[in-house]
């Protein structure tokens, strides 16, 4: 259900919200993952070589990057966010970061986004992940948290006015938490900067062979 709801909002076919476990719930940011928002320059400018972007949705980076020409490669799990980023001219695949991806250990660059490091609840895991398919020398880009912000995993669920998801676990890093959370994947804080109210890190593995 999570995968068809996700789907249904892409499409533009309802409105669908994010429910957290205390009854909140806010709309899904589809909009936001349909054209290049203030912050991502950064970001984008960042991306060097052959770029992996995980979780990619519609595909806005993996699409402004390959009107770059840089070598890309968007992958979600959504049949939908694929199609749309195909559709707009970038080179995507319907994969799982956990599962068998393209080209592990060439990446130059992985791009987590828009809060993509909890995929999963548990960025160790993901972290360590990404940091195996990077070739020697390459770097994970990250948007996190704003300093101050609470890392914490989270149930949360997708529901529209039909129907109503699976609770599957998030989390959110911090900025002060990045560090840390590198420290236990034998990895690197390279750079942090801020963008248009946005936080990002670049992340290296401590093997740092040229």
């Amino acid at each position: 259900m999570i995968g068809e709801l996700y789907e249904e909002a892409l499409r533009g076919r309802a409105p669908v919200e994010i429910e957290h476990a205390d009854g909140r719930r806010r709309p899904l940011p589809v909009h936001d993952w349909l054209a290049v928002r203030p912050g991502d320059g950064g970001l984008l400018a960042r991306c060097e070589g052959a770029t992996l972007d995980v979780g990619s949705g519609p595909g806005r980076l993996t699409v402004a990057l390959a009107r770059r020409g840089l070598p890309v490669l968007g992958i979600d799990l959504a049949p939908s966010a694929v199609a749309l980023t195909v559709a707009a001219g970038g080179p995507a695949l319907c994969r799982d970061v956990f599962g068998r991806v393209p080209g592990a250990g060439r990446w130059r660059t992985v791009l987590l986004a828009d809060g993509n490091i909890g995929i999963g609840g548990d960025p160790a895991v993901l972290l360590r992940r990404v940091l195996a398919l990077l070739a020697p020398g390459g770097r994970v880009l990250a948007e996190v948290g704003p300093p101050g912000s609470a890392s914490r995993v989270e149930p949360l669920r997708l529901r529209s006015d039909r129907s109503v998801g699976e609770w599957f676990p998030w989390a959110h890093v911090s900025a002060d938490a990045v560090a840390g959370l590198a420290a236990t994947c034998a990895a690197t804080v390279a750079e942090s900067w801020e963008d248009a109210d946005r936080w990002f890190v670049a992340l290296r593995s401590g093997d740092v062979r040229p």
